[in-house]
This record gives structure tokens, C-alpha cells and sequence, in this order.
């Protein structure tokens, strides 16, 4: 029985192999930057008062950001179903990387601004 699939589940090119690598190290840092992200935002919830100005912009940006790459991921998800939907869909490990690049470049920027 023939596969109906367009695209196997695991690639057969070496370029491809790299984008799966490359998703791999992208999820790992998305991991880290977020862990360190957290630990700075509590030391600084732990030691400033949550009423000060610069607390309530710290933790207004942090929500508006937070909604920005959600609704951007939502986007790209959005973007790949209605491609699949007429036929040109592409493989996983392009979408979860594009999925994944909102929350990636705010986490690291997050994490470089609050390290500061």
C-alpha cells in the first residue's frame, strides 16, 4: 500500500538531517533561556516591590511579549494548515522551527535584557 504522505517522518537528505538538528538545538535553547528567564524574574520579584513602576513595566512587557509570540506561532500554524490544506504542505521539522522562532528570539532577548 502506497504512503499518502507527501513527506516521510524522517528525512532522507543531509540538508534536511541539518534542519532537524538545528530544530533540536533551537528547542534546547528555547528551554534554557526560558529556565534563566524565570530564575531572573523571580530574583527580581523577590527583591523589588511589585507596586514600583519598573516592576509593573517589567511584568507588563513580559505578558505583552508573551502574546505577541503566541499570536505569531498561531500565525505560522495557521499558515501551515491552510497549505496543507491545498496540497503544499511542508515537512515538520520546517514548522516546528518557524513555529518556534517567536518564542525563541523573545526568550533569548528576555534573558540577555534581564541578565543586564
Amino acid at each position: 500500500m502506497k504512503s499518502t504522505t507527501p513527506f516521510p517522518l524522517m528525512p532522507t537528505t543531509p540538508v534536511a538531517m541539518f534542519d532537524i538538528w538545528k530544530v533540536g538545538l533551537m528547542a534546547f535553547e528555547l528551554w534554557s533561556t526560558s529556565l534563566s528567564t524565570i530564575a531572573m524574574r523571580n530574583h527580581l520579584w523577590q527583591t523589588q516591590p511589585f507596586f514600583s513602576p519598573k516592576m509593573m513595566q517589567e511584568n507588563q512587557r513580559m505578558v505583552t511579549e508573551k502574546l505577541e509570540a503566541s499570536m505569531e506561532a498561531g500565525l505560522v500554524m495557521q499558515k501551515a494548515l491552510l497549505n496543507s490544506m491545498s496540497g503544499t504542505q511542508a515537512p515538520w521539522w520546517i514548522t516546528s522551527q518557524r513555529t518556534m522562532k517567536p518564542y525563541h528570539q523573545r526568550s533569548s532577548a528576555n534573558s540577555r535584557r534581564l541578565a543586564k
